[in-house]
């Protein structure tokens, strides 16, 4: 039972998702700290602002009277998860203690194979200026609230995982085959999605376009959402430009209300769309939503633009054929007077060699393509696809680029530079910053 009198160990405290629940509990004012690995990791920030204390990882770490939460990286066998079975302790995985959390709240679910991330922050932003909320977002953040009534959280579908939680909403923003390494195929995916579905108490909040969403049957009741007319929630009269996109919103048919984002491309559209759903569901007004998407900042490593001398540099997660072509598609939105360069780093042998096709033909969205050697995880170390697979299928022209090769982006002027992909990209990103940034003071 989850209770304030004990004190919380994370082993793996710095992973994205327990580095965001630690931010939650501490600030909710349990009692928090936790270990890991002492290379620095950008979630370290948050937590050493809040005081949390972190450790290296040892077996000394773990006294009795602690109470273990495991981030889902890490076996049985840790040397830690081992004496804490010794002393006896209770021992959660991550996404079961936060199964267990949320049921003291309202809870909303944001779960889809892409947009996951997005939509969650666009929630989390909205709803805890509405009211007081507690949420977990995937990009690392996470935010307690001692007078929360909500829990707004993301839900990643990866090795069932999100079959942990029973919210009261779930929003479901796509149905796609990835995780190769797990899922069997689209059905298995789509699979694992309906039994989810099925765990909500409330209600379901579902993209009407997905031919799976579609089809989906629960007992609670499923509120579509896009452009068609008929689904219960819908934009028309929409309009993108350079400063982002402006909708109407019509709930049942009747005008709900206006709305600007300041986002590009037609996922952000219908990402705000399944985040005023849920609000309107709650009883929340059109004026009060639309005050507060408009100010939405976005996500780390979502869209994130830098302006590099006469360059336009955008790092993104986007490591899925569906993602990149929603990121170059938000790209030329923003800079129609400008070439995209999509520069894209693989993210897994096992989904690189899956969807190799796809991944050529979205890439060749973009004005010009560079590829980032396929990078490795701790689960994948090798495969049977090498990068200059990928480049072959797109065209002759594509130049594989690297740390030590950057050459090929140094000729550059007015264009856009996506940088893409999963890994360690963002690095990347930042290397070619710098680099180009000295050129280009050279020639001054």
């Amino acid at each position: 039972m989850i209770s304030k009198d004990s004190l919380y160990h994370f082993v793996g405290i710095k992973g994205s998702g327990m580095s965001a629940l630690a931010l939650i509990l501490a600030g909710e004012g349990y009692r928090v700290q936790g270990s890991d690995i002492e290379k620095y990791f950008f979630t370290q920030q948050g937590l050493e602002e809040a005081q949390i204390p972190m450790m290296p990882f040892s077996a000394d770490n773990i006294q009795p009277g602690l109470t273990i939460i495991a981030g889902n990286a890490f076996t049985d066998d840790h040397p830690e998860l081992a004496k804490a079975r010794e002393l006896g302790l209770t021992i959660y995985r991550y996404h079961d203690f936060l199964g267990e959390l949320i049921q003291s709240y309202t809870s909303v679910a944001v779960t889809g194979c892409h947009g996951k991330t997005s939509t969650t922050g666009l929630l989390a932003h909205c709803l805890g200026h509405l009211t007081p909320t507690s949420y977990l977002i995937g990009d690392g953040t996470g935010y307690g609230n001692e007078a929360a009534e909500y829990f707004a959280l993301e839900a990643c579908e990866y090795r069932r995982h999100f079959l942990a939680y029973e919210p009261d909403y779930a929003i479901i923003t796509n149905v796609d085959f990835d995780h190769p390494d797990y899922y069997h195929s689209i059905e298995d995916v789509f699979d694992a999605f309906k039994t989810f579905a099925n765990q909500t108490k409330k209600g379901v909040i579902a993209y009407g376009e997905d031919p799976y969403l579609r089809q989906l049957e629960t007992a609670v009741p499923i509120h579509y959402y896009g452009v068609d007319p008929e689904d219960y929630i819908c934009a028309q009269n929409i309009r993108r430009n350079e400063e982002g996109s402006d909708f109407d919103v019509l709930v049942e048919g009747q005008l709900f209300g206006s709305f600007h984002i300041p986002s590009y491309g037609k996922h952000n559209i219908m990402n705000a769309l399944a985040v005023i759903c849920f609000l309107q569901l709650e009883g929340f007004k059109a004026d009060e939503i639309a005050r507060y998407l408009k100010t939405f900042p976005g996500v780390k490593r979502r869209f994130s633009v830098k302006q590099v001398q006469d360059l336009i540099v955008i790092d993104d997660y986007a490591h899925h054929p569906s993602e990149i072509r929603a990121t170059i598609d938000a790209a030329k939105q923003k800079y129609p007077h400008r070439r995209v360069v999509a520069v894209f780093q693989p993210h897994t042998f096992s989904r690189t060699i899956a969807l190799l096709k796809d991944f050529a033909e979205a890439l060749s969205l973009a004005d010009e393509v560079h590829l980032v050697d396929i990078f490795t995880s701790a689960r994948e170390q090798s495969g049977q696809v090498t990068i200059q697979d990928l480049a072959q299928m797109i065209n002759d022209k594509v130049e594989i680029i690297s740390a030590n090769h950057l050459s090929p982006l140094m000729d550059y002027q007015d264009e856009v530079i996506l940088f893409m992909g999963a890994g360690d990209i963002d690095n990347l990103a930042h290397q070619f910053e710098k680099a180009y940034g000295a050129l280009n003071l050279k020639h001054l």
